[in-house]
């Protein structure tokens, strides 16, 4: 019996190092997994995915974390690392993020695009509670808290703030009802597991600086990760992220 688990084991172990390590930012989840997918049919090869904010990722991979491809959110936090040393190259940007303002079918706020409702229902102390992703390592929560210092709504509504650990976390909060909105990413707002919960109205994109997402290959990547590194530019993969709300680069 002894001798079947170590086996087991090593089979088990076997299969973890065949399977491309890769770290993903939040936002880029449920467009990732359809493309896992696709990619999987295609190749039959696997990757093994894990999302978080790009910022707490930047600390892991400084720390060591066996990740061989990293999509951030933010274009700066891939520089970070290429900075210390970490990185294949300087990568290439995968898609250009966009915000959306959000609310739970419960809640009595209104969407608009320049937040005319959100600042009416401050004022009237209609709002509770209001999510966006942390702004210290979050890239949406940083650009959720441009947005709101340019319509001039920071300093009133900071009281009211709740932040996601990521900007998935943050989405959870606002369309559950667990708040009365938020701002988040507009390819979670367009998810079907977020869209049937809640409303979304994606805000314009002069109202918010460029959200350019970048995605590197870390030194010493393997076969399987420059593969779907590769993958991830095709036209298919392309039509996913569009498919979820995302500008796409010009193709090199």
């Amino acid at each position: 019996m002894r001798l079947l688990l170590l086996l087991c084991g090593l089979l088990s172990f076997t299969v973890v190092a065949d399977e491309a390590r890769i770290a993903a930012a939040a936002n880029i989840k449920f467009a990732m997994q359809q493309i896992v997918e696709n990619y999987q049919q295609d190749t039959g090869a696997k990757v093994r995915v894990s999302y978080g904010s790009s910022g707490n990722f930047v600390s892991q991979l400084s720390h060591g974390a066996p990740f061989e491809l990293f999509l951030s959110a933010d274009e700066k936090y891939v520089t970070l690392v290429e900075q210390a040393g970490l990185t294949a190259d300087s990568g290439i940007i995968y898609a250009y993020g966009k915000l959306a303002l959000v609310a739970s079918n419960n809640s009595s706020l209104a969407l608009d695009p320049q937040l005319d409702g959100l600042k009416q229902a401050l004022s009237q102390g209609k709002i509770k509670r209001f999510a966006i992703a942390n702004p210290d390592h979050a890239p949406y929560g940083e650009k959720a808290r441009e947005l709101l210092t340019n319509k001039g709504l920071w300093q009133s509504l900071q009281p009211k703030l709740v932040f996601g650990e990521n900007v998935s976390q943050a989405a959870q909060f606002a369309m559950s009802g667990s708040t009365d909105g938020g701002i988040v990413a507009l390819s979670l707002a367009v998810a079907p597991e977020f869209k049937q919960r809640g409303r979304y109205l994606a805000i314009p994109e002069s109202e918010y600086s460029p959200l350019a997402q970048r995605m590197v290959l870390m030194k010493g990547a393997s076969e399987q990760a420059k593969n779907f590194y590769q993958y991830l530019q095709s036209e298919r993969a392309r039509q996913v992220f569009s498919d979820f709300g995302f500008g796409l680069p010009d193709k090199r």
